[in-house]
């Protein structure tokens, strides 16, 4: 059977899979009746907040299709030869062709976006109810409860990206032209882009602004614990955690996996036009294809990987007193060794004719894989509080919020260091060994081009551990969720310091997922740059290969490209503060209009909360989202294609590192505060921290300094990211 074939079986296999842990962590008990209410509450306000931002994504996204279209099919002046007539020189059929097509494919990418954001989310919040009944009978069920209801989001965005990349591949032809076909589906990752962007900001400024709202007010100024019954904020906080990193970063890593992949797929058919026509080579088209093919490998690895989590086996089972981030690590260990043997077989079998060394390119995945497991580790020592930069923060809470925070902002920056480090060393080492696969063959492929294409294995090596990547982030919101029930519904004791120790977890592996992002991105922006550069290429019947920095339009373009992400997180940054401020009125409000709220005769009126949050988030949505899009195209519709070229680099690079600041501070406040929360942290006099004390008070501000950093502007910009990427090669032929 022709390798190809995996593809398919594997999208379908996730999608089976996914079905299976869903009714799997569907059929699991549900808890008692007070347990279920709460679950229902959360339910309700995450399904309302999601039907109306969907609503106002889909208007969106509709008005940006036909704006693609029409931008296309007027200001296109040479479009490729999409009809086959020899015709590139403006022709007005290959404009609307390539219109069309384009806007076609961005629908089904924003769809498939918002898909894998919405089921990724309604099983997530399903899973909270049953992740806290399971922590009645212990760490075990619990662990494995919230894993399986986290991988159902990772294996369905998986699937979607696989089936949807491949689906558009051969629809507009790749069969028989696999050279142009990856130019006409880059629409499927803008559609993606743009759709998690707006799903990003959204879910990320309706979860910061609720929770900002209810721990100032709740923790710091009434002095009550944190998930408290009586805090009328609290529903829309839980609410958040769903809508935000479970539909939000769902959208964010389907997007990922889809702009990545179409990349790598431009940089093969380089190769393939450099080797198509030598009788030794029968499938040249392998090297286009090879993208989803290693990627498809992954599925059955991680699968493996997910259903080891505490399980029976031995070396598996997680005991009461062990560490749950150990337990997760087996299973990702676990994918990854298949992963290698996955990338061997499937880079032997499609990278091998000719005689072209394919061993340099299994190389060079498992630079890639190496990389995504140095994120990993990377990220847990930033975040988790065993390690230093945690508990220096933690201790600097003990000369009030202005040192923790001062202490957390140096986190952040310093652990771009490691970033950067990670980052060049595999693009180097991929590049270098991408070089060498066709060295002594005397096929007609230079040192850079093959090299590029080493870049691109490393890459979809990083990604084919994504869908276990994916299961750990939504472990998080999960987790939290699961807290939060235990905590409203009076289950205190031994239950909650189980949900304690996941809800500490929880921060980690969402941490974790950010970094690895980071980590997938920075791979990414060298191949998508360059895929860019071949699109430029493709469209002018010139080679371009360098942009030069010295030319002042050229300049001016890279400078406005820095600039973006920083504008974009002030923006982002801002909405969260103004829709937490709506938030802290309405909880001060409730509380001075009715005292009985915090004797607990009274119920606060949540749905209030809920409503104010929602309204705000998406209303303050639109304006950063806004400019995310439009910068871009003006900088490349007035500047021409050699500045959106620098624009491009540099704002990725920017954007990476930024997210890297944001992501890694707001993590660390995170799990400062909760160290601090744990009771593991003594003050100078040797007297145990407890909850409600300075230090503690500190530690809050902190946390809530760091929650829009890590969870609106650090994860909206991975999208920023790839949507500059996906944003140049869809509208590449009016900036010439």
């Amino acid at each position: 059977m022709d390798i190809l074939w995996i593809t398919p079986i594997a999208g379908i296999v996730a999608i089976l899979f996914a079905a299976y842990l869903a009714r799997d962590v569907l059929g699991r008990d549900k808890g008692s009746a007070q347990m279920q209410d709460i679950a229902d509450r959360i339910l309700v306000g995450a399904k309302a907040f999601i039907s109306r931002q969907y609503r106002t994504i889909a208007l969106l996204a509709l008005v940006a299709a036909v704006g693609i279209a029409i931008l296309l099919a007027l200001v296109t002046k040479t479009p490729p030869d999409i009809n086959g007539n020899g015709i590139t020189t403006g022709d007005n059929a290959d404009k609307i062709a390539l219109a069309w097509r384009t806007a076609v494919s961005f629908l089904v990418g924003a769809v498939c976006s918002g898909v894998a954001g919405i089921v990724g989310m309604y099983v997530a919040v399903k899973a909270n109810l049953r992740t806290a009944a399971a922590a009645t009978r212990g760490l075990g069920p619990a662990v494995q409860t919230a894993l399986r209801g986290g991988a159902v989001s990772g294996f369905l965005i998986v699937a979607l990206s696989l089936l949807g990349v491949t689906g558009i591949f051969y629809a507009y032809d790749g069969y028989n032209n696999p050279d142009l076909a990856p130019f006409l589906i880059v629409g499927f990752g803008f559609g993606a882009s743009f759709v998690a962007l707006f799903s990003q900001l959204g879910g990320g400024i309706y979860t910061k602004a609720a929770d900002m709202g209810a721990d100032l007010v709740g923790k710091v100024e009434a002095g009550i614990p944190e998930d408290d019954a009586r805090n009328p904020a609290v529903i829309a906080d839980l609410v958040g955690d769903n809508v935000g990193d479970c539909a939000g970063r769902g959208a964010d890593l389907f997007e990922s996996t889809a702009a990545e992949n179409i990349g790598a797929m431009i940089l093969g058919v380089i190769i393939y036009l450099a080797i198509k026509d030598i009788p030794a080579i029968p499938h040249p088209e392998y090297f286009v294809l090879f993208p989803l093919v290693v990627r498809a490998f992954g599925v059955f690895a991680t699968a493996l990987g997910v259903l080891s989590v505490a399980s029976p086996i031995p070396f598996f089972r997680l005991k009461e007193e062990d560490d749950p981030m150990g337990a997760l690590n087996k299973g990702f260990f676990l994918a990854v060794i298949l992963c290698i043997g996955f990338l061997a077989l499937s880079t032997y079998m499609m990278l091998g004719q000719g005689g072209i060394q394919w061993q340099y390119y299994f190389y060079a995945g498992l630079v890639g894989i190496a990389t995504s497991v140095a994120f990993v580790f990377i990220t847990q020592y930033y975040t988790e509080f065993k390690y230093r930069p945690v508990r220096d923060i933690a201790n600097a809470a003990k000369t009030g919020p202005a040192t923790s925070a001062v202490m957390g902002v140096s986190v952040g920056f310093e652990s771009t260091f490691s970033t950067a480090v990670v980052i060049g060393a595999a693009l180097l080492a991929s590049f270098w060994l991408g070089q060498h696969a066709f060295a002594g063959t005397g096929l007609d492929v230079s040192d850079t081009r093959a090299g590029l294409f080493g870049t691109a294995v490393a890459t979809m090596g990083m990604l084919m551990t994504a869908a276990y990547i994916l299961a750990m982030d939504t472990f998080g919101p999960i987790t939290d969720n699961a807290n939060g029930i235990i905590e409203m519904s009076g289950n205190v004791g031994d239950v909650r310091k189980v949900t304690d120790r996941l809800d500490a977890v929880g921060n980690t592996t969402k941490a974790l997922t950010k970094g690895y992002a980071v980590g997938s991105a920075g791979l990414a922006a060298f191949l998508l740059f360059f895929a860019y550069l071949d699109e430029v290429s493709n469209v002018t019947g010139q080679v371009v290969e360098a942009i030069n920095l010295a030319d002042v339009k050229v300049f001016v373009g890279a400078l406005l490209g820095a600039m973006l992400a920083f504008l974009f997180s002030a923006l982002a940054i801002r909405a969260v503060s103004k829709t937490a401020g709506a938030v802290i009125e309405e909880v001060r409000r409730q509380f001075h209009a009715d005292p009985r709220i915090m004797t607990g005769e009274v119920q606060p009126d949540y749905a209030r909360c809920v409503d104010i949050t929602a309204r705000a988030g998406l209303r303050e949505m639109v304006l950063p989202g806004i400019v995310a899009v439009a910068v871009p195209v003006i900088v490349g519709v007035v500047l021409r294609h050699e500045a959106m070229g620098a624009f491009l680099m540099v704002g990725t690079i920017s954007g990476i590192l930024l997210a890297t600041v944001l992501n890694n501070s707001g993590g660390a406040w995170d799990n400062a505060k909760k160290f601090v929360e744990s009771g593991a942290m003594r003050d100078e006099n040797g007297q145990v921290v407890v909850k409600g004390s300075q230090i503690h008070a500190a530690a809050v501000v902190g946390d809530t300094i760091g929650d829009p950093f890590k969870d609106t502007a650090g994860p909206s910009l991975h999208v920023l990211v790839k949507l500059l990427a996906t944003i140049t090669l869809v509208l590449a032929p009016i900036f010439i």
